[in-house]
């Protein structure tokens, strides 16, 4: 390797170990903490749910920074050669930085009971384990062995169009995005709006309102709805308005890997 390539991957564990200490200030602790309860209730109401300030701003600054950093991602994404929009993002390699792999662990545990329960309303024979490592087996036993979680990064004019993150047969049905930059200061516009399908309606959307380190929990694919004959499926799709001035990056915290 030369000498450049060499440096790259040193700076590359250095910002690292800048946000590993970060991670050990106690980011699991905080979620564990959380109103679960009241989580699960927005999420089975409303199919998403936010939690204000996951990451500190030292630490959201520190993720953003990453996004310059090659050696740590194994794909770059450019959304318009794809018809997915204007931007891009680039996914984790493995071993994933220590604080993207500890918010993964530490949400899982959290999700996985509501995950379950909603598969039972939907009659789905699926069940999840209790420790996102069983699920990771899981996945990579049926072929699915590449990381997902991704830094976004959107500039003016940038948007992503309305979507689901499916990378195979092995989903789990919740996933977390967090915004990493200041609205009205780093950029302006880009709000994150998700849509509703229900049966035989048209689609329902909402604008989700974010903080820089705030998350929002929602449905991958689809979530239960309680009707007059029992629970029905909705369809839920995901994206991000166009940003209007500035930089907009996100870290995106999916569960299942992909092929």
């Amino acid at each position: 390797m030369s000498a450049h390539g060499l440096s790259t991957r040193a700076a590359g564990r250095a910002a690292i170990h800048e946000a590993e200490s970060a991670a050990d200030r106690g980011v699991a602790e905080r979620l564990q903490a959380l109103d679960w309860q009241r989580i699960s209730q927005d999420l089975d109401e409303h199919g998403n749910a936010i939690i204000g300030s996951v990451l500190v701003p030292s630490q959201c600054r520190v993720v953003s920074r990453w996004y310059t950093d090659d050696a740590l991602f194994r794909s770059r994404v450019v959304m318009s050669s794809h018809g997915f929009g204007r931007g891009e993002y680039k996914y984790f390699i493995y071993p994933l930085p220590p604080l993207v792999a500890t918010l993964r662990a530490a949400f899982y545990p959290q999700l996985a009971p509501l995950a379950n329960r909603w598969n039972e309303r939907l009659r789905v024979a699926v069940q999840y384990p209790s420790e996102h490592s069983q699920f990771l087996a899981r996945c990579h036993e049926a072929g699915q062995t590449r990381p997902t979680p991704l830094l976004l990064a959107y500039g003016a004019g940038d948007y992503n169009c309305l979507h689901q993150d499916l990378y195979g047969e092995c989903i789990f049905p919740l996933q977390v995005a967090i915004l990493l930059s200041q609205p009205g200061k780093d950029f302006t516009g880009g709000e994150f709006i998700i849509t509703e399908q229900r049966p035989r309606m048209q689609s329902r959307p909402e604008v989700v309102p974010l903080r820089q380190g705030d998350a929002v929990i929602f449905a991958v694919h689809h979530r239960p709805v309680s009707g007059a004959r029992g629970a029905y499926r909705v369809n839920h799709r995901h994206g991000v308005s166009r940003v209007r001035s500035g930089r907009r990056h996100t870290l995106g915290v999916i569960f299942h890997d992909a092929r």
